[in-house]
């Protein structure tokens, strides 16, 4: 069996919704307050972590909450199928979508231009005669008003009559492949899934507590069954209108071709009786004004008829098919019981294709929502811990990376959360572990780290890189590298301007061992007011950072399968990419700060755009310029190779 695939999603709706293989809805969980800051769902499916962020008082307060999803674990392996089938039956009906769309395109305008011109010729002709016996006096004297000669002649015209018929032919046999190809082959894909979930519904020790319904699900299958039959009559008024259009156009072609007396070629001079019945037949069924069509849609006549199939409308047909002495049918409306019997799909003649379309698809989709509501109202809030009020969203507009960053570790089942909070005018990083099965509590933990010192060693002598104290530097961003390595930015407080930021890669085996729970008071006071319970761990470094000269970095993303970090500046427009694993071996050049800088130049430089605010003073004149944004791959400094 594959793995199941979920994309888990959250924002200020009050909600949160899981999609397997982000394409279909099977979870919903509704009465989260707040806005969604991180959402994390742990790779066995036991438990949901969600940060929230609660705007109040001008501040916000940030928590931390995990969610029970037992049944999701329970169930893995009829989850996973119930997804794959729900994702099948999802792509089908975009599929069936495109079908229907592709035929509305193939289906032109021009085709309503017999059905425009006959209202027309009816608005302006002076004579009481109606069209259908100007057109029937045509047919069998050979002979036409002069009126109906005007129409024919001076609007219809030869050529575009021959350019209709042409439309009609090309427009038509391209709906009849485009049914016959993909909409009757994706209507019955859809029927067949939707019958492996009856099965699959029918085993209700397994399939019943994910809500999993039989009953809504025959309804489907029914709308579904609606939805063929109504297709293939689709493909009979088609196959009707063609064959009536060809003689139709083939007997008013010679006529037209005769009244300006052009030569006629003896293959089309040829008529049998059967084909003027034929023809005879077409105008009396076609040609009859009617003035309640006028009130309705603005015309008299409904020649094309497979146009109104395809209209996106709830008002019932124009032409809907005849049923006068179909004896199926008759013998079905007589037949109470068959009326009603559930192996018979219901037929709705008066209603078009897109109607019993979106009918179908309301069906199928309150059909397949029950499952996502009762496994969202399966997932319970097991623990709740406020982390800290924060006032920065409300000064900072381009906060677009927020922290806290939440991460799960597949090997250990662990959940990580980092977040920071304010002492002492400084931000501290905090690093709470919980364990992704919630009964058990051994490897719950949270620890503080503070950034000391930061040299360098080398094998010949130790050059300090600053001379700061350890309360000096600020966490501004931290996230996952890996399972054993977090990236960190940091600012010097005291350092000056545009040598103040630093990226270090903090292993995190050189904490987890300090990670426990104190005696802290869950959940009624938050984390910040109880700082001093905190454990909190001093790290120094010899190796594992960089100094980032001439940038205001803010925002870090890592990559440690790429072996690649990400830094952001303040402004969001200075990009700077770090490869971490490097195989080059080269020293350092311990002589200054700037042989330094010279010795690390980047590797590459892939586009050079708008600089950091500092350049943007100096290029005053180019202000003028489109907006750019600078991206440099670099390699980082030996230190920072593990």
């Amino acid at each position: 069996m594959s793995w199941l695939n979920i994309l888990v999603l959250g924002g200020s709706s009050g909600f949160i919704e899981l999609y397997a293989y982000g394409m279909f809805k099977i979870a919903r969980v509704t009465g989260i307050v707040g806005t969604c800051l991180a959402l994390c769902l742990s790779s066995d499916l036991k438990s949901l972590s969600v940060v929230t962020e609660v705007s109040a008082g001008g501040a916000s307060e940030v928590s931390y909450f995990q969610l029970e999803t037992n049944l999701l674990y329970s169930f893995l392996p009829e989850v996973t199928r119930m997804a794959r089938k729900f994702t099948h039956i999802s792509a089908l009906l975009q599929y069936i979508n495109l079908s229907l769309t592709c035929m509305c395109e193939a289906w032109e305008e021009i085709l309503m231009q017999m059905d425009s011109r006959l209202t027309k010729f009816v608005q302006e002709k002076s004579t009481t005669t109606s069209v259908q016996d100007e057109f029937m006096h045509l047919l069998l004297w050979g002979k036409a008003s002069a009126e109906l000669q005007t129409l024919l002649m001076n609007q219809l015209t030869v050529k575009g009559l021959k350019k209709l018929g042409q439309s009609i032919e090309s427009s038509y046999s391209s709906i009849q492949k485009l049914v016959i190809s993909h909409l009757q082959s994706g209507s019955e894909s859809l029927l067949y899934h939707l019958s492996e979930l009856k099965g699959m519904a029918s085993w209700k020790q397994k399939y019943e507590p994910l809500g999993l319904d039989a009953t809504g699900i025959e309804d489907a299958i029914t709308a579904v069954g609606s939805f063929i039959l109504k297709a293939n009559e689709l493909l009979q008024v088609i196959d009707s209108s063609m064959k009536n259009f060809k003689a139709f156009f083939r007997w008013l072609y010679v006529a037209m071709l005769r009244m300006t007396e052009d030569h006629v070629l003896p293959e089309l001079n040829k008529m049998t009786q059967k084909d003027i019945t034929f023809v005879a037949e077409f105008l009396t069924e076609h040609f009859n004004e009617a003035p309640d069509l006028y009130n309705r849609k603005g015309k008299y006549f409904n020649v094309e008829k497979v146009g109104q199939y395809l209209k996106d409308e709830d008002d019932d047909l124009v032409s809907p098919p005849n049923t006068e002495g179909n004896q199926w049918y008759d013998f079905l409306q007589n037949s109470n019981h068959l009326k009603e019997s559930p192996l018979l799909f219901p037929y709705y003649p008066r209603k078009s294709l897109h109607f019993v379309k979106r009918r179908m698809e309301n069906i199928i989709d309150l059909c397949l929502q029950k499952p996502a509501d009762v496994i969202g109202k399966s997932m319970n809030q097991a623990i709740c811990i406020p982390l800290y009020r924060d006032a920065r969203s409300q000064e900072c507009t381009r906060r677009l990376f927020k922290f806290p960053f939440l991460w799960n570790n597949k090997t250990s089942n662990l959940h990580y959360l980092l977040f920071t909070i304010l002492e002492d005018s400084l931000y501290k990083m905090c690093i709470l572990r919980r364990h992704t099965d919630i009964s058990q509590s051994v490897s719950n933990g949270l620890i503080a780290i503070k950034f000391g010192s930061f040299t360098y060693a080398t094998t010949e002598k130790v050059r300090r890189r600053t001379s700061f104290t350890s309360s000096a530097y600020s966490c501004l961003d931290a996230q996952f590298y890996d399972d054993e390595t977090v990236t960190v930015v940091l600012k010097d407080t005291v350092g000056r301007e545009g040598r103040d930021r630093l990226l270090v890669q903090l292993p995190l085996s050189s904490v987890e061992d300090r990670l426990f729970i104190p005696g802290l008071v869950f959940p009624l006071s938050r984390l910040d007011e109880q700082c001093s319970a905190i454990p909190t761990r001093t790290m120094h470094f010899e190796k594992h950072w960089r100094l980032l000269e001439s940038m205001k970095a803010q925002y870090v993303a890592g990559n440690g399968f790429r072996k690649v970090s990400c830094v952001l500046s303040s402004n969001l427009r200075h990009v700077r990419v770090f490869e971490m694993d490097i195989d080059d071996e080269w020293e350092l050049d311990e002589s200054s700060d700037e042989e330094e800088e010279a010795s690390n130049k980047p590797v590459k430089i892939k586009e050079e755009v708008l600089s950091e605010p500092e350049a943007e003073s100096q290029q005053a004149g180019a202000a003028a310029a489109a907006p750019q944004v600078v991206i440099k791959v670099e390699k980082l400094d030996p230190e920072l190779d593990s």
